[in-house]
């Protein structure tokens, strides 16, 4: 219950977008590849971000 109102960290967000981003290309993928290679790109700046937090 007290962890109701706890703000997410930054590492956090950018996880949970770089989920979003890989299912949002799995599905994409069945119709239209190059939207899905767009979005995996994006997940892999989202994942580089990722590594920087985790090293600091």
């Amino acid at each position: 219950m007290f962890g109701l109102f706890k703000k997410k960290t930054e590492l956090e967000k950018l996880q949970e977008t770089y989920k979003s981003l890989l299912e949002k290309s799995h599905k994409i993928s069945h119709s239209n590849r190059t939207e899905a290679d767009k979005l995996m790109a994006e997940a892999e700046e989202v994942a580089k971000k990722i590594d920087t937090l985790k090293k600091k």
